[in-house]
């Protein structure tokens, strides 16, 4: 089965396409199908990733999955949240993954409470007009290191510490850090889904 992905973030495409392979699904970024991004006005990952889905899927008339993640940081009521990818914007620095570790940790120096979630919300659809959108959650809770560690993965993963492995998501090979992502985690629940509805 071939899926439109709704994004064209190359560490997204491995990531979910591993994580996809047991079902034979075959990814496509909607890059290559000459497909732009998706409008993203919502305040929630569900909401978010439902439109990019709808858009993807309406543009190329293949099914569609979207992933909307981000990072929940306690300190600050559960922000970035939605607005993860811009997050170094707001501080003057230009887009960019190391730009937003560098702008999350000059906002959490001095904090005692470095509790953080990330988050992903996974949705597919048959079809533009599907009423019965799959939708699955994964979401992983460790702190923010106080300076990035590791070499793999992207994002805030250099960041994203798990106490109980004593480790960041940038210091776990990938199919460790899939087994144990948010983003892993989301992706095993919507195989399950796409096992019991679609397939």
């Amino acid at each position: 089965m071939k899926i439109v992905l709704a994004s064209n973030n190359l560490g997204k495409l491995a990531e979910l396409q591993a994580l996809f392979a047991p079902l034979g699904v075959e990814l496509v970024r909607q890059a290559e199908l000459g497909v732009g991004e998706a409008e993203e006005p919502h305040r929630t990952f569900v909401e978010n990733a439902l439109a990019k889905a709808r858009f993807a899927a309406e543009h190329t008339g293949l099914p569609a999955l979207a992933d909307d993640a981000g990072l929940c940081v306690d300190a600050f009521g559960g922000l970035p949240g939605v607005d993860t990818a811009y997050y170094a914007t707001q501080f003057g620095y230009a887009k960019g993954d190391d730009n937003n570790v560098r702008a999350l940790l000059e906002q959490m120096d001095g904090l005692a409470n470095r509790r953080a979630a990330l988050v992903s919300t996974l949705v597919a659809l048959r079809s533009p007009q599907d009423p019965e959108p799959l939708i699955a959650v994964g979401r992983v809770v460790g702190e923010i290191a106080p300076a990035p560690r590791g070499s793999h993965g992207f994002g805030f993963d250099p960041v994203m510490l798990l106490p109980e492995l004593g480790k960041t998501f940038a210091e776990l090979d990938p199919p460790t850090k899939n087994r144990l992502s948010h983003r892993g985690r989301a992706a095993q629940a919507m195989l399950a889904l796409m096992r019991e509805r679609w397939l």
